[in-house]
């Protein structure tokens, strides 16, 4: 498989073909109704996964069934029901990498309330689902997992927990992270980090958060956070090179003086942070906790870890 198929200079991306509804279709006729509820009223789930391809030359899926599991989780939370078995959508899943050509790619599973009745209540509109997937390369930037990135806190707060369930990867979500994601561009920066409503650290705008302070690496508690999955990653990977991991309240100053902090998600990997509100992190790029983080991190998904074998799907 060559990776043909690659994200346009303007962020758009093509293929050829998804799978929709329990069938593949031309890419192009991978259409919607006008009145699809989710369009509307943002109420749907998503998943993003990737392909990496491994050291010996084949392609696997990192943690499917782990990112499957969430998505039926994030559906079942929002009273929707995944009109398919997982293991569906698994084959699924790896049937489009194959169909559009990608030894490495990003998945994307969504499920969503189609056309019909229309009001907040979406009645008995039918629950579609489908899966994409494209070649896209480092989220934040080649440079970026290096050099680190810049940042700044988002003037926009994460969601409460109880005003919006955390643990669910819901479509309409994403809106408050386009906003904060928006300012910090805007402003100069590369990203944003979000402040929960008692003014903790939470998240970044699609990225969980982690702090390096005199080799004790920190995370904020799961109960203000989606629990990542390349956050469970990285905890394991770190309590197994011998850090101490601590899931706690972290202020804002808290991220100022940090020795240093990276970024996990699925599109960001593990990405550092150089600059945070124009004042320097640690030695001002990647430092050495994140570059071994990182390093491992790159092993165990090209397939090096032989004791994490069973965290990747092959094609």
């Amino acid at each position: 498989m060559a990776g043909a198929k690659a994200s346009k200079a303007d962020g758009s991306v093509t293929g050829e073909t998804i799978w929709l509804d329990g069938e593949f279709i031309p890419w192009d006729e991978a259409n919607v109704h006008i009145l699809t509820h989710t369009l509307h009223y943002g109420l749907g789930v998503f998943e993003g996964i990737r392909c990496y391809q491994t050291h010996d030359g084949r392609s696997a899926v990192f943690r499917l069934p782990e990112h499957l599991r969430r998505l039926y989780d994030s559906a079942k939370i929002n009273l929707m029901e995944i009109p398919f078995e997982q293991q569906v959508l698994h084959e699924a899943c790896l049937e489009s990498l194959r169909r559009n050509d990608l030894a490495e790619g990003y998945i994307r599973p969504i499920a969503f309330i189609g056309d019909g009745a229309m009001g907040l209540h979406p009645g008995n509109n039918q629950i579609r689902v489908a899966v994409i997937s494209w070649a896209w390369g480092k989220y934040l930037g080649e440079e970026g997992m290096e050099r680190g990135i810049s940042a700044k806190i988002s003037t926009f707060s994460r969601h409460f927990v109880n005003s919006k369930m955390t643990n669910g990867k819901t479509c309409g979500d994403y809106v408050n992270s386009i906003l904060a994601k928006r300012e910090a561009l805007l402003e100069g920066f590369d990203e944003a980090i979000m402040l929960d409503p008692n003014g903790l650290v939470s998240e970044a705008t699609g990225e969980n958060v982690f702090v390096v302070r005199d080799g004790v690496i920190s995370t904020p508690e799961r109960y203000s956070v989606l629990d990542g999955i390349t956050r469970a990653t990285l905890i394991e990977l770190a309590r197994a090179e011998g850090y101490d991991v601590v899931e706690r309240g972290i202020t804002r100053d808290d991220l100022y003086v940090a020795d240093e902090i990276f970024l996990t998600g699925t599109a960001a990997e593990v990405t550092p942070i150089r600059e945070l509100d124009h004042r320097t992190i640690g030695i001002g790029r990647r430092g050495p906790v994140a570059e071994k983080l990182q390093s491992k991190y790159f092993e165990l998904v090209s397939g090096k870890l032989a004791e994490y074998e069973g965290w990747l799907s092959y094609l």
